[in-house]
């Protein structure tokens, strides 16, 4: 049996956090350590950090490379705000960069096939703008999934999942790409530059 992370323990948090915040929290376990502890068993306090640089070799491994947040809260703010055929095209340059053979759907419950490495994956985009993601639309991807004979759906989402649909995803091999992760995948579509504010006179 596969053990997975609590979503809301320290560990967990901390990987999700910078990773700079896990290696403060090791160099506190050292200052404190050597502030207020025996000179005796100063080392070994200090060594109670040692799990937190392990957590912020983790967190930095996992966030090379990612979009800065502001650059993240850019690219999502554009993908919500584009037309379907351009956000179809970013997609696909996206998942070809990444070694996918792409193939788009129409007028079926989802909306690309992506394979690579013998692996099959149907993608669901076109909700990608709802507010609140149900489990219907994640029905709708399991059909497809089973239509294509494919390893695992993908449903790409800018709004919160109910806990409904985030049960379902997780008992039927659905991932929800949203957030950060959302934002890595289009780090490389334009993102127009705010107006410039209008001189007074």
């Amino acid at each position: 049996m596969k053990l997975r992370m609590a979503e809301n323990s320290l560990f967990a948090i901390l990987l999700r956090s910078r990773w700079w915040v896990s290696l403060l929290v090791a160099l506190g376990f050292v200052v404190v350590s050597f502030a207020l502890l025996p000179e005796s068993v100063r080392v070994v306090g200090a060594l109670g950090g040692a799990p937190f640089v392990i957590i912020s070799i983790m967190a930095l491994r996992r966030q090379w490379g990612l979009p800065s947040p502001a650059k993240a809260e850019a690219l999502l703010k554009a993908a919500g705000s584009i037309g379907w055929i351009e956000l179809a095209d970013a997609l696909t340059a996206a998942w070809q960069r990444e070694g996918y053979t792409v193939q788009r759907l129409t007028g079926q419950r989802a909306d690309f096939v992506l394979q690579r490495q013998g692996r099959t994956v149907v993608a669901s985009a076109r909700r990608l703008k709802a507010a609140r993601v149900g489990v219907e639309p994640l029905r709708e991807l399991l059909q497809a999934v089973d239509e294509h004979e494919a390893t695992s759906g993908l449903y790409l989402a800018l709004g919160e999942p109910t806990e409904a649909a985030v049960s379902f995803a997780n008992q039927n091999a659905i991932s929800l790409l949203r957030g950060m992760p959302l934002a890595q995948l289009l780090r490389d579509m334009p993102v127009s530059a705010p107006a410039a504010a209008p001189r007074k006179a």
